[in-house]
């Protein structure tokens, strides 16, 4: 508060002692004698009340929350005139500032859990397939983005009723030249009766690096299964799984070309089916390790 003398303020009138009043730290006889005066000199009523104005602007300005009926404050607003007594929301307040953590620690920090997590992967690394059933890809590995996306296909469009397809099997000759054409690949969809699955139909996908076609199935009950195919620029002998939720989807690669069979079926017998579409389209499952 200003301490500085005011010529303004009627003789007897200490700006000191009115800034120890507003901020509570007066005895409880000086406090008594200094609301007396404010009651007989309207000018320093006025100067406390624009303290208090000060006080409670300031602390809307720094966020700090009110505290109502605390201990610590202990002028009473009794000793004001009733035109003057302060409302409980100018009641002192306490702001706790935190210090800052330094960035440069933070960053340490976050380097140490790095390297302590890069630790543990290389640990439990070689032990990863035998805790995960095969689906472990390696450290830091990930499903090839063709699966994944044959893994979405699914999802949206098997659930379609009836418009689950582009081209239906009933124009199966159709669908096989006009997605040949559009992957620049010969393609052909082998047959899965034998597992109680008969072909639905086909769609155009768009692929990472360029379309892909979709050809679903479907059994008496309703369940269904897709495969993707993809052109892709890597090449080998690969089978692996993805799971995601109840849907599994087992893709591998093939003379540049990527396949992935999904569906919510038991995973031995989505792998046993994997395993003859690939044969069917002149993949070499055996040689999958």
């Amino acid at each position: 508060m200003n301490n500085d003398h005011d010529s303004s303020m009627p003789d007897g009138v200490d700006l000191r002692a009115l800034s120890a009043f507003v901020d509570g730290e007066v005895t409880d006889g000086e406090r008594e004698r200094i609301a007396a005066l404010l009651a007989e000199h309207p000018q320093a009523a006025a100067r406390v009340a624009s303290w208090r104005a000060q006080k409670a602007a300031l602390r809307a300005l720094c966020g700090a929350p009110l505290q109502r009926g605390t201990a610590h404050n202990s002028q009473s607003h009794t000793d004001l005139p009733s035109h003057e007594a302060p409302d409980a929301a100018d009641d002192p307040t306490v702001i706790v500032l935190r210090p800052r953590t330094p960035w440069w620690r933070r960053v340490g920090l976050a380097a140490c859990w790095l390297a302590v997590g890069a630790g543990l992967a290389l640990a439990l690394g070689p032990l990863a397939p035998r805790l995960t059933g095969g689906a472990w890809n390696g450290l830091g590995a990930r499903a090839p983005s063709f699966a994944e996306r044959a893994d979405i296909a699914y999802a949206v469009y098997t659930p379609e009723r009836r418009h689950p397809v582009e081209v239906a099997a009933s124009e199966e000759e159709h669908l096989i030249n006009w997605l040949s054409k559009r992957l620049n690949r010969p393609l052909s969809v082998p047959s899965l009766q034998e597992y109680g699955y008969s072909l639905v139909g086909g769609r155009l996908l768009p692929g990472e690096t360029g379309p892909a076609a979709q050809f679903m199935y479907e059994n008496r009950s309703g369940a269904r299964l897709t495969l993707y195919v993809t052109g892709i620029a890597r090449d080998e002998n690969a089978f692996r799984l993805l799971r995601d939720g109840n849907r599994r989807t087992f893709y591998w690669i093939s003379d540049g070309m990527g396949y992935a069979l999904s569906g919510p079926i038991a995973e031995g017998k989505l792998r046993a089916i994997a395993v003859d579409v690939c044969s069917a389209l002149g993949g070499k499952p055996e040689a999958w390790q």
